[in-house]
């Protein structure tokens, strides 16, 4: 009966984990290139010695990058397999792909010891990680979508990207125990080792839940599965949409990036602060993104999606550089702080309303691909970037707030996309009672 608490006590039950099971793998890849990000300095130590920081810095973030223009090739293929075979089938093979590519990292030897080949073997590892995460983040969007209740699918789409941050709470936790328990020394011989080694012990228990998972309802209900070409042929065919969704998402994963992956360094490297300092301002980081991620879709559920999108995309543009110049200008612990929970709350809200936005313009029979599609590409070409990018920015320029340039370029991107996509669009982000 519709009124039995017990029946909707189980359907609740049943709504979270599925939510817990599907972004699962979501945590062990956000784990991961978190990891790289905040261990660049030591990882490039050991793989790619140079003689000197700042190049030894760009090849790592280089070989980050690199690995995630591998995204929109894994989109294309495993985004058509997912909207072929099915969510739950898929979501088990991106978790497959991803763990060896953690498991490679986790294990390479040395530069010292095996020569050329342990960068080679780094860069093998994020292209598998890179490969997989192009539909990971497509895929778990897709289905919590898809099982969303009426009215609520922002809310129920925002909890992809909150189980990156539990991700990296996680890991700064990990982080803040290593620098306590071992000397800067130990760490970069072996203790930037220790949190990817835990990443693969961590693998089966994630494999066994996400065995468990469902397969979605609208998805089973279909009576006819489109081929793979059908699929290509149909994506190709809305490449506008595509085009825009890039756009719309360089906002949110430029944002991500700078607040997560490249924060710890711009902390220690460019701020000169400590890393305690880093790692604290990330763990806040990540605890205020999953506060408003759901914020920011249930907002864009009661009001729609544009008016949030346009309205932080705006603050973004306006407000990046002069919290930056404040920051460098005089850097503390409590600057750093108050700037970094700033950009969070773009990034928070922007994408709370932004992956639903996304989930809804694409066609539902290419929903995985096209999505993923989108989603990688920004991800690719700007988002993974931005560690790189800012890093060349402060080098070439001089200025320590040069980083803000690329975040209000991303800013620009979200307000172009946003106008173009909606219009015409006016009942778009509000779902009908019926939907």
């Amino acid at each position: 009966m519709a009124g039995d608490p017990g029946a909707v006590e189980a359907t609740l039950k049943s709504r979270i984990g599925a939510i817990l099971r599907s972004t699962s793998g979501n945590f062990l890849e956000m784990f991961d290139f978190f990891l790289f990000g905040f261990y660049a300095t030591y990882i490039a130590r050991a793989f790619f010695p140079a003689g000197n920081e700042t190049t030894e810095l760009l090849l790592t973030f280089g070989t980050f990058w690199l690995g995630a223009l591998m995204r929109p090739l894994g989109a294309i293929v495993l985004g058509a397999y997912i909207d072929r075979i099915g969510r739950r089938k898929g979501l088990i093979i991106t978790l497959a792909i991803m763990a060896s590519g953690t498991v490679l990292i986790a294990f390479c030897p040395s530069y010292d010891t095996i020569g050329v080949a342990a960068p080679l073997i780094v860069l093998a590892g994020r292209l598998l990680q890179g490969f997989s995460a192009g539909v990971e983040i497509g895929g778990v969007s897709i289905y919590l979508f898809e099982i969303a209740t009426p009215g609520r699918r922002g809310f129920y789409t925002s909890f992809q990207s909150a189980s990156q941050q539990v991700a990296i709470m996680f890991a700064a936790l990990i982080g803040y125990g290593l620098n306590a328990f071992l000397t800067k020394q130990q760490i970069g011989d072996f203790g930037w080792r220790i949190p990817f080694l835990i990443g693969c012990l961590i693998v089966p228990f994630i494999f066994f839940i996400r065995r468990s998972l469902q397969e979605t309802q609208e998805f089973a209900k279909r009576t006819r599965h489109p081929t793979t070409r059908e699929i290509l042929t149909t994506v190709a065919a809305n490449w506008r949409i595509v085009l825009l969704g890039m756009m719309l998402t360089t906002m949110t994963t430029v944002t991500f990036y700078m607040i997560t992956v490249y924060t710890p360094t711009f902390g220690r490297n460019v701020l000169k602060l400590t890393e305690t300092d880093s790692l604290i301002v990330t763990l806040f980081v990540a605890i205020t993104n999953f506060i408003w991620l759901p914020v920011g879709g249930a907002l864009s559920d009661a009001i729609g999606r544009k008016p949030v999108l346009l309205t932080i995309s705006t603050l973004s543009l306006l407000t990046t550089y002069p919290a930056l110049h404040w920051l460098v200008a005089d850097p503390t612990f409590g600057k750093m702080l108050a700037v970094e929970l700033w950009f969070s709350f773009f990034f928070g809200v922007y994408n709370g309303a932004m992956v639903v936005s996304l989930s809804e313009v694409v066609p539902a029979h290419v929903r995985a691909s096209g999505f993923s599609l989108a989603y990688s590409l920004a991800t690719a070409l700007f988002g993974t970037a931005t560690p790189m990018v800012s890093t060349f920015l402060i080098e070439k320029t001089g200025d320590r707030a040069a980083p803000s340039y690329w975040l209000m370029a991303a800013a620009a991107c979200g307000i172009v996309a946003t106008l173009a996509l909606f219009r015409g669009r006016p009942g778009l982000g509000r779902v009908p009672a019926h939907a």
